[in-house]
């Protein structure tokens, strides 16, 4: 018995993939519940996922899709700073509500904006990688109990999104973790190239504000 609980946790997959190319992208969320799925009708399903400093989500652009219906998440913490750079920012924890896939039994998708940070200087090399770890997987059944050993109960501050309005319990799931890390690719600079960047800003700004300054003169009215 202790063998077929262990088979069915393991039949939990779950695979992410950043989609598109450079600063921002699409983070596309996949979970297959397998046999465990059988017991997860009318529950919500959810995917708990920590972004680290260099990563964010845009709260404005997220509200848009929500009031679109196009996807649904919860921020920790709801105030962000999406100007601030990879060293000056902190991690985010992201609960993305996750729909069923109609192609599929058992299996749930969801996607969500992300976009990558400035990152400082460096050395030797013009990228900076960051690391995004698996995702926790989560279930959350308002109108009916949990018998499957892969549950465990799990501190979640979100609601569960289903007929019940009030508080519900949320439960973590064992599942086999993604196969491999995704890795998004930031572009920076190279110190070396520090000082050649600030002569070249300076004399781009001081012809402009002198062509500036030139039109104000000749088409300027002054009383």
């Amino acid at each position: 018995a202790v063998l077929d609980v262990q088979a069915a946790c393991q039949d939990v997959m779950i695979t992410q993939e950043l989609l598109k190319e450079g600063f921002h992208r699409d983070l596309l969320l996949k979970v297959e519940l397998g046999v465990v799925g059988k017991d997860t009708g009318g529950c919500t399903v959810a995917a708990r996922t920590h972004l680290p400093p260099g990563m964010y989500v845009d709260p404005y652009e997220l509200a848009s899709l929500q009031q679109q219906n196009l996807t649904k998440a919860v921020l920790l913490p709801d105030v962000i700073d999406v100007e601030a750079p990879e060293y000056l920012a902190t991690d985010l924890l992201v609960l993305l509500y996750m729909e069923p896939d109609p192609g599929c039994s058992g299996c749930f998708r969801a996607a969500l904006p992300v976009h990558g940070r400035y990152h400082r200087p460096a050395e030797d090399s013009e990228k900076a990688l960051v690391v995004l770890k698996s995702p926790e997987v989560l279930v959350c059944c308002c109108d009916s109990g949990l018998s499957a050993e892969c549950w465990k109960p799990a501190e979640v501050e979100a609601p569960c999104s289903g007929k019940t309005s009030g508080p519900c319990q949320w439960y973590s799931i064992t599942h086999k973790p993604v196969y491999e890390e995704s890795v998004l690719q930031v572009p920076v600079g190279l110190r070396q190239h520090s000082s050649l960047v600030c002569v070249v800003t300076l004399l781009v700004t001081v012809l402009c504000s002198s062509l500036i300054l030139a039109a104000v003169c000749k088409y300027g009215h002054f009383s």
